[in-house]
């Protein structure tokens, strides 16, 4: 996957990080051929475990929010924890993600792991999440189209746009105030249509340009001790009022995937809405920011693959709906609720790992030395 280079980074915990750190759609480094271990070790060792549990994390809860959905219907419960879920965990994704993109610039290695890290495994996967739809659902007509993202790809083909528009929002004034404007305009657009998901694409936006204008010193503010305290009752808050909201308003606006107008509701409502959701993901990813350990532990590793573990646990998501793994009546009661959770956890973790990564390694981070012009040797 693409990997973005900043030696002047430093860690969370203020301390200088040598060499580079990936974001949740980044993978490994790719070794020369000649690489030493103790090379490989430092590289790993220069890693900021913060941002690698961060991703973990989020793409556990990313799992297990989809795990849920089949058990929305019949618990209200799980309803408003699943809302409450999808109003911060695709923000925080994005968040550092931009935070990640703050030095891209056209230089031709950096565009090259564009490519090879986010625009082939869009492609791959896209094709193969159509195939697998046309297998499993018995759909041999469903077209296979790279401008109508399908399930999960949508996040790696915005993030490739969002990464070429990198160069324009480090020059412009008031980069996050556009990037609001735009994302409300598009929610008071239904004209836009699906193709290229460009909802979802430009809703999420200001996401990515605070990412990007954030420093480190931002995420040591939100890691205080005052902070730590306050996410807790605030998340329970927000638990609260998702359960209260749940049966009075359309929770399709956490997905940002529709206009103000199909959603059944004047234009006006949409740029309301904007604010109001970025808000509320805002203060929840700082809440969990605040959350997420500093130190190395066990998953810390699994940060670094969370790019493989999204993709691939969709194919399992799609599955326990054709293939009924929900059809016990059990799974319904809060045992199998919990069951149903601490599963997609175990299953997201799994495929998180080095094992896994070297198997799809040819779709996830392909060298493709074959499609590139040779760079001129430095000095």
């Amino acid at each position: 996957m693409t990997q973005i280079t900043d030696q002047s980074v430093r860690s969370v915990s203020g301390a200088p990080t040598a060499g580079t750190a990936k974001t949740p759609a980044e993978g490994a480094a790719k070794p020369s051929a000649g690489a030493a271990p103790a090379g490989a070790a430092k590289t790993a060792r220069s890693r900021d475990a913060f941002f690698d549990n961060a991703k973990y994390l989020a793409i556990v809860l990313v799992a297990v929010a989809h795990a849920w959905e089949p058990l929305r219907s019949g618990s209200r419960a799980v309803s408003a924890l699943y809302i409450v879920v999808y109003a911060f965990h695709m923000p925080a994704f994005i968040i550092i993600s931009g935070y990640f993109s703050r030095s891209f610039d056209f230089r031709p290695d950096r565009v090259r792991r564009l490519i090879t890290g986010i625009a082939v495994p869009y492609i791959v996967f896209e094709v193969a999440y159509s195939l697998f739809h046309r297998w499993t659902d018995n759909d041999p007509d469903m077209p296979v189209s790279l401008l109508d993202p399908w399930y999960l790809t949508w996040f790696l083909l915005a993030l490739f746009v969002w990464r070429m528009t990198a160069p324009l929002w480090r020059v412009v004034r008031w980069p996050v105030p556009i990037a609001l404007l735009i994302a409300a305009l598009a929610t008071t657009s239904p004209q836009i249509g699906d193709d290229l998901d460009l909802q979802r694409l430009l809703q999420f936006l200001p996401f990515f340009v605070l990412g990007l204008r954030l420093k480190p010193e931002h995420f040591q503010l939100v890691r205080r001790r005052a902070v730590r305290i306050a996410a807790v009752p605030v998340f329970a808050g927000t638990v609260v009022f998702a359960y209260w909201a749940i049966t009075r308003m359309n929770m399709a606006w956490f997905f940002h995937r529709d206009s103000a107008q199909e959603l059944g509701v004047p234009w006006w409502t949409g740029m309301l809405m904007t604010f109001a959701l970025f808000g509320c993901g805002l203060v929840l990813s700082a809440c969990f920011f605040s959350l997420v350990p500093g130190r190395r532990l066990w998953f810390t590793a699994l940060g670094a693959g969370t790019l493989c573990g999204y993709l691939l646990h969709g194919f399992l998501a799609q599955s326990a709906g054709t293939w009924g793994w929900y059809d016990p009546g059990w799974l319904y009661g809060p045992a199998g609720e919990v069951f149903v959770s601490l599963v997609a956890a175990v299953a997201v973790t799994l495929l998180c790992t080095k094992p896994v990564q070297r198997i799809f390694r040819f779709a996830l981070e392909p060298e493709m030395a074959w499609a590139f012009r040779k760079e001129p040797a430095k000095g």
